[in-house]
């Protein structure tokens, strides 16, 4: 029996890279207000003793707020994956850029360097003879930015491309040739990390294949 999945997330990446694995989500994207969560999130953090949140926590405090707004919301019956990506540069976080301007800047800081591309993800087994758990897991990979010029850099800026993607870069599209190498999990890079996902089914007792079609 198949078991269907949700996708509580409007990227357009991580759908096609689900449908690369023949899977086949119903997309439903969450009313999260991501700045408020993150923000609320830090300040539980830092009254903890703990200091700043690290990325690595970050975007999984943000896949977690998305599975289980979509869960909460709709009567999805199904398992409902939650993903939020951020790139960790000199230990600060860096999501979508807010213009053009912030996205040469970032590229002006980012080129010729390495980088960290953390992927939270979190499932939410809303199915109503499933579990009903909830779990995520964070993939970080390192990637090494080619030594742009400032060319290069307003070119692919006025693309809009980084203006919607965290980091302001992507591998799998118009920003593949300037990203030089990755040392981890590339699907994670692009926006989900398909072998993370399928342990994390897995101790929900879903194989992978249980969501193909």
């Amino acid at each position: 029996m198949t078991v269907p999945l949700v996708l509580a997330s409007q990227s357009p990446a991580r759908l096609a890279t689900l449908r690369s694995a023949g899977v086949e989500p119903e997309v439903i994207v969450s009313e999260v207000d991501e700045d408020a969560a993150l923000a609320a999130a830090q300040e539980r953090h830092a009254a903890a003793g703990w200091g700043d949140l690290p990325p690595a926590d970050a975007v999984l405090v943000l896949a977690q707020a998305k599975a289980e707004n979509v869960a909460g919301t709709w009567d999805t019956d199904a398992v409902v994956l939650g993903c939020d990506s951020m790139l960790e540069l000199d230990g600060e976080i860096l999501g979508k850029p807010a213009d053009a301007t912030t996205a040469v800047a970032r590229w002006h800081a980012m080129r010729g360097r390495t980088g960290v591309l953390h992927t939270g993800h979190w499932l939410v087994d809303d199915r109503g003879g499933g579990t009903a758990a909830t779990l995520g897991a964070t993939s970080s990979t390192v990637v090494r930015f080619a030594d742009l010029s400032d060319a290069e850099i307003d070119a692919y800026v006025a693309t809009g491309e980084p203006l919607r993607v965290a980091g302001a870069f992507t591998v799998d599209g118009l920003g593949g040739p300037y990203v030089e190498a990755i040392e981890g999990d590339y699907h994670g890079v692009v926006g989900v990390s398909l072998p993370l996902l399928r342990s994390l089914l897995l101790e929900l007792g879903v194989a992978f294949h249980d969501l193909r079609a």
